[in-house]
Protein backbone atom coordinates (compact mmCIF):
# COMPACT_ATOMS: atom_id res chain seq x y z
CA UNK A 1 0.00 0.00 0.00
CA UNK A 2 1.09 3.54 -0.77
CA UNK A 3 0.37 5.36 2.55
CA UNK A 4 0.55 8.81 0.99
CA UNK A 5 -2.26 8.32 -1.48
CA UNK A 6 -4.04 5.31 0.07
CA UNK A 7 -3.72 3.13 -2.98
CA UNK A 8 -2.56 -0.39 -3.81
CA UNK A 9 -0.25 -1.32 -6.68
CA UNK A 10 -1.43 -4.00 -9.10
CA UNK A 11 0.93 -6.63 -10.50
CA UNK A 12 0.85 -4.80 -13.85
CA UNK A 13 2.15 -1.56 -12.35
CA UNK A 14 -1.14 0.33 -12.20
CA UNK A 15 -2.82 1.40 -8.96
CA UNK A 16 -6.25 1.10 -7.35
CA UNK A 17 -7.60 3.22 -4.46
CA UNK A 18 -7.79 1.33 -1.15
CA UNK A 19 -11.31 2.57 -0.46
CA UNK A 20 -13.93 2.61 -3.18
CA UNK A 21 -13.22 3.70 -6.73
CA UNK A 22 -13.81 7.45 -6.67
CA UNK A 23 -12.78 8.65 -10.13
CA UNK A 24 -11.37 5.20 -10.87
CA UNK A 25 -13.26 3.68 -13.81
CA UNK A 26 -13.86 -0.08 -13.65
CA UNK A 27 -16.19 -2.19 -15.77
CA UNK A 28 -17.45 -5.77 -15.54
CA UNK A 29 -17.87 -8.38 -18.26
CA UNK A 30 -21.31 -9.83 -17.63
CA UNK A 31 -22.01 -13.57 -17.53
CA UNK A 32 -23.78 -13.72 -20.90
CA UNK A 33 -20.71 -12.40 -22.73
CA UNK A 34 -18.02 -14.87 -21.68
CA UNK A 35 -17.68 -16.42 -25.14
CA UNK A 36 -14.32 -15.06 -26.46
CA UNK A 37 -15.84 -13.39 -29.53
CA UNK A 38 -18.28 -11.44 -27.32
CA UNK A 39 -15.72 -9.98 -24.90
CA UNK A 40 -14.40 -7.02 -26.90
CA UNK A 41 -17.83 -6.02 -28.32
CA UNK A 42 -19.19 -6.03 -24.75
CA UNK A 43 -16.39 -3.74 -23.58
CA UNK A 44 -16.72 -1.46 -26.60
CA UNK A 45 -20.45 -1.12 -25.92
CA UNK A 46 -19.71 -0.22 -22.29
CA UNK A 47 -17.14 2.36 -23.36
CA UNK A 48 -19.66 3.88 -25.74
CA UNK A 49 -22.27 4.09 -22.96
CA UNK A 50 -19.72 5.57 -20.54
CA UNK A 51 -18.33 7.92 -23.20
CA UNK A 52 -14.80 6.77 -22.41
CA UNK A 53 -11.86 5.67 -24.55
CA UNK A 54 -10.77 3.09 -21.98
CA UNK A 55 -11.52 1.84 -18.47
CA UNK A 56 -9.04 1.48 -15.64
CA UNK A 57 -10.09 -2.08 -14.88
CA UNK A 58 -12.07 -4.74 -16.77
CA UNK A 59 -13.09 -7.82 -14.80
CA UNK A 60 -14.97 -11.05 -15.45
CA UNK A 61 -18.02 -10.68 -13.19
CA UNK A 62 -18.30 -14.40 -12.50
CA UNK A 63 -16.86 -17.68 -13.79
CA UNK A 64 -20.43 -18.86 -14.37
CA UNK A 65 -21.35 -18.47 -18.04
CA UNK A 66 -24.95 -17.76 -19.01
CA UNK A 67 -26.61 -18.17 -22.40
CA UNK A 68 -25.56 -15.32 -24.73
CA UNK A 69 -28.27 -13.00 -25.96
CA UNK A 70 -30.27 -9.91 -25.10
CA UNK A 71 -31.56 -11.23 -21.79
CA UNK A 72 -29.43 -10.03 -18.88
CA UNK A 73 -30.42 -13.05 -16.78
CA UNK A 74 -31.68 -15.77 -19.17
CA UNK A 75 -34.12 -18.25 -17.60
CA UNK A 76 -36.13 -21.18 -18.89
CA UNK A 77 -39.89 -21.65 -18.52
CA UNK A 78 -39.48 -22.98 -14.99
CA UNK A 79 -37.49 -19.91 -13.93
CA UNK A 80 -34.09 -21.63 -13.80
CA UNK A 81 -30.97 -19.98 -15.15
CA UNK A 82 -29.86 -21.07 -18.62
CA UNK A 83 -26.14 -21.80 -18.45
CA UNK A 84 -23.61 -21.79 -21.25
CA UNK A 85 -20.39 -23.74 -21.63
CA UNK A 86 -17.18 -21.77 -22.08
CA UNK A 87 -13.47 -22.25 -21.48
CA UNK A 88 -12.49 -19.44 -19.10
CA UNK A 89 -8.95 -19.57 -20.42
CA UNK A 90 -10.24 -18.49 -23.82
CA UNK A 91 -12.30 -15.75 -22.17
CA UNK A 92 -9.15 -14.57 -20.40
CA UNK A 93 -7.21 -14.48 -23.66
CA UNK A 94 -9.89 -12.17 -25.06
CA UNK A 95 -9.43 -9.85 -22.05
CA UNK A 96 -5.67 -9.85 -22.66
CA UNK A 97 -6.33 -8.66 -26.21
CA UNK A 98 -8.54 -5.85 -24.86
CA UNK A 99 -5.66 -4.73 -22.66
CA UNK A 100 -3.22 -4.87 -25.58
CA UNK A 101 -5.67 -2.79 -27.64
CA UNK A 102 -5.65 -0.06 -24.98
CA UNK A 103 -9.32 -0.49 -24.12
CA UNK A 104 -8.49 -1.21 -20.48
CA UNK A 105 -5.44 -0.57 -18.32
CA UNK A 106 -5.85 -3.66 -16.14
CA UNK A 107 -7.78 -6.93 -16.22
CA UNK A 108 -9.05 -9.07 -13.36
CA UNK A 109 -11.77 -11.39 -12.13
CA UNK A 110 -14.62 -11.50 -9.65
CA UNK A 111 -16.20 -14.28 -7.59
CA UNK A 112 -13.45 -16.78 -8.47
CA UNK A 113 -12.33 -19.44 -6.00
CA UNK A 114 -8.71 -20.58 -5.86
CA UNK A 115 -9.25 -23.46 -8.30
CA UNK A 116 -10.65 -21.14 -10.93
CA UNK A 117 -7.82 -18.69 -10.37
CA UNK A 118 -5.30 -21.51 -10.76
CA UNK A 119 -6.88 -22.43 -14.07
CA UNK A 120 -6.06 -18.96 -15.38
CA UNK A 121 -2.64 -18.76 -13.71
CA UNK A 122 -1.59 -22.14 -15.13
CA UNK A 123 -2.85 -21.38 -18.64
CA UNK A 124 -0.18 -22.05 -21.29
CA UNK A 125 0.97 -18.82 -22.84
CA UNK A 126 -0.45 -16.62 -20.07
CA UNK A 127 0.42 -13.01 -20.91
CA UNK A 128 -1.13 -11.13 -17.98
CA UNK A 129 -2.09 -12.42 -14.55
CA UNK A 130 -5.38 -11.22 -13.05
CA UNK A 131 -4.60 -8.08 -11.07
CA UNK A 132 -7.48 -8.65 -8.66
CA UNK A 133 -10.25 -10.95 -7.50
CA UNK A 134 -13.39 -9.16 -6.32
CA UNK A 135 -15.40 -11.24 -3.83
CA UNK A 136 -17.85 -10.89 -0.94
CA UNK A 137 -15.69 -10.32 2.12
CA UNK A 138 -16.49 -9.07 5.62
CA UNK A 139 -15.92 -10.20 9.25
CA UNK A 140 -18.57 -12.92 8.92
CA UNK A 141 -16.89 -14.18 5.71
CA UNK A 142 -13.27 -13.11 6.00
CA UNK A 143 -11.98 -15.21 3.07
CA UNK A 144 -8.67 -15.75 4.90
CA UNK A 145 -7.54 -18.73 2.81
CA UNK A 146 -8.46 -17.06 -0.46
CA UNK A 147 -6.74 -13.87 0.68
CA UNK A 148 -3.50 -15.73 1.39
CA UNK A 149 -3.73 -17.52 -1.95
CA UNK A 150 -4.20 -14.21 -3.77
CA UNK A 151 -1.33 -12.58 -1.89
CA UNK A 152 0.96 -15.49 -2.79
CA UNK A 153 0.26 -14.80 -6.47
CA UNK A 154 0.40 -10.99 -6.22
CA UNK A 155 -3.34 -10.69 -6.84
CA UNK A 156 -5.26 -7.99 -4.94
CA UNK A 157 -8.37 -9.14 -3.09
CA UNK A 158 -11.18 -6.60 -3.49
CA UNK A 159 -14.05 -6.83 -0.98
CA UNK A 160 -17.67 -6.11 -1.82
CA UNK A 161 -20.37 -6.23 0.87
CA UNK A 162 -17.63 -5.25 3.33
CA UNK A 163 -20.33 -3.90 5.67
CA UNK A 164 -22.75 -6.75 5.07
CA UNK A 165 -25.72 -6.27 2.77
CA UNK A 166 -27.30 -2.85 3.28
CA UNK A 167 -29.95 -3.19 0.60
CA UNK A 168 -32.39 -6.05 0.18
CA UNK A 169 -32.77 -7.71 -3.20
CA UNK A 170 -33.57 -11.11 -4.66
CA UNK A 171 -29.91 -12.01 -4.16
CA UNK A 172 -29.65 -11.05 -0.49
CA UNK A 173 -30.37 -13.48 2.34
CA UNK A 174 -32.42 -11.38 4.78
CA UNK A 175 -32.23 -14.06 7.50
CA UNK A 176 -28.57 -13.33 8.27
CA UNK A 177 -27.65 -11.25 11.34
CA UNK A 178 -26.87 -7.56 10.86
CA UNK A 179 -23.09 -7.29 10.74
CA UNK A 180 -22.89 -3.73 12.07
CA UNK A 181 -24.84 -4.73 15.17
CA UNK A 182 -22.30 -7.39 16.16
CA UNK A 183 -21.31 -6.94 19.85
CA UNK A 184 -17.60 -7.45 19.16
CA UNK A 185 -17.52 -4.82 16.40
CA UNK A 186 -19.55 -2.44 18.55
CA UNK A 187 -17.21 -2.89 21.54
CA UNK A 188 -14.10 -2.26 19.41
CA UNK A 189 -15.78 0.75 17.83
CA UNK A 190 -16.60 2.18 21.25
CA UNK A 191 -12.99 1.70 22.38
CA UNK A 192 -11.65 3.62 19.39
CA UNK A 193 -14.51 6.16 19.40
CA UNK A 194 -15.42 5.11 15.88
CA UNK A 195 -18.47 3.52 14.24
CA UNK A 196 -18.81 -0.26 13.70
CA UNK A 197 -18.77 0.46 9.96
CA UNK A 198 -15.39 2.17 10.18
CA UNK A 199 -14.02 -0.69 12.25
CA UNK A 200 -15.20 -3.21 9.63
CA UNK A 201 -13.56 -1.14 6.88
CA UNK A 202 -10.34 -0.61 8.82
CA UNK A 203 -10.14 -4.36 9.42
CA UNK A 204 -9.95 -4.92 5.66
CA UNK A 205 -7.48 -2.10 5.04
CA UNK A 206 -5.05 -3.53 7.60
CA UNK A 207 -5.31 -6.95 5.93
CA UNK A 208 -4.29 -5.45 2.59
CA UNK A 209 -7.78 -5.78 1.13
CA UNK A 210 -9.23 -3.11 -1.17
CA UNK A 211 -12.72 -2.14 -0.05
CA UNK A 212 -15.81 -1.26 -2.08
CA UNK A 213 -17.85 0.84 0.35
CA UNK A 214 -20.76 1.99 -1.77
CA UNK A 215 -22.93 4.78 -0.41
CA UNK A 216 -25.17 7.51 -1.81
CA UNK A 217 -25.10 9.40 1.49
CA UNK A 218 -22.59 12.29 1.44
CA UNK A 219 -22.16 12.14 5.22
CA UNK A 220 -21.32 8.43 5.12
CA UNK A 221 -18.94 8.85 2.19
CA UNK A 222 -17.08 11.52 4.14
CA UNK A 223 -17.14 9.34 7.27
CA UNK A 224 -15.69 6.37 5.39
CA UNK A 225 -12.57 8.37 4.61
CA UNK A 226 -11.85 8.50 8.34
CA UNK A 227 -10.77 4.87 8.06
CA UNK A 228 -7.22 6.16 7.62
CA UNK A 229 -7.32 8.15 10.87
CA UNK A 230 -6.96 5.26 13.32
CA UNK A 231 -5.45 1.77 13.63
CA UNK A 232 -6.75 -1.45 15.11
CA UNK A 233 -4.54 -3.32 17.56
CA UNK A 234 -3.38 -6.92 16.96
CA UNK A 235 -5.88 -7.93 19.65
CA UNK A 236 -8.66 -6.12 17.78
CA UNK A 237 -7.73 -7.86 14.53
CA UNK A 238 -7.68 -11.26 16.23
CA UNK A 239 -11.09 -10.64 17.79
CA UNK A 240 -12.58 -9.67 14.43
CA UNK A 241 -10.95 -12.68 12.77
CA UNK A 242 -12.83 -14.77 15.33
CA UNK A 243 -16.17 -13.52 14.00
CA UNK A 244 -15.80 -15.53 10.81
CA UNK A 245 -18.71 -17.92 10.31
CA UNK A 246 -18.57 -18.40 6.51
CA UNK A 247 -21.84 -16.51 6.18
CA UNK A 248 -22.75 -15.04 2.82
CA UNK A 249 -25.21 -12.17 2.50
CA UNK A 250 -25.44 -12.63 -1.25
CA UNK A 251 -27.19 -15.92 -1.80
CA UNK A 252 -26.78 -17.05 -5.41
CA UNK A 253 -28.56 -20.35 -4.88
CA UNK A 254 -29.94 -20.44 -8.41
CA UNK A 255 -26.49 -21.31 -9.68
CA UNK A 256 -25.52 -24.00 -7.19
CA UNK A 257 -24.93 -27.29 -8.93
CA UNK A 258 -23.29 -25.77 -11.98
CA UNK A 259 -19.79 -27.32 -12.37
CA UNK A 260 -18.10 -23.90 -12.48
CA UNK A 261 -20.19 -22.33 -9.71
CA UNK A 262 -17.83 -20.65 -7.21
CA UNK A 263 -20.07 -20.01 -4.24
CA UNK A 264 -20.48 -23.62 -3.06
CA UNK A 265 -17.07 -23.48 -1.39
CA UNK A 266 -15.37 -20.80 0.67
CA UNK A 267 -11.92 -21.20 -0.87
Amino acid sequence: MDPKSQRVKFNDGHFIPVLGFGTYAPEELWCNSLQPELVRPALEKSLQNLQLDYVDLYIIHSPVSLKPGNKFVPKDESGKLIFDSVDLCHTWEALEKCKDAGLTKSIGVSNFNHKQLEKILNKPGLKYKPVCNQVECHPYLNQSKLLEFCKSHDIVLVAYAALGAQLLSEWVNSNNPVLLEDPVLCAIAKKHKQTPALVALRYQVQRGVVVLAKSFNKKRIKENMQVFDFELTPEDMKAIDGLNRNTRYYDFQQGIGHPEYPFSEEY
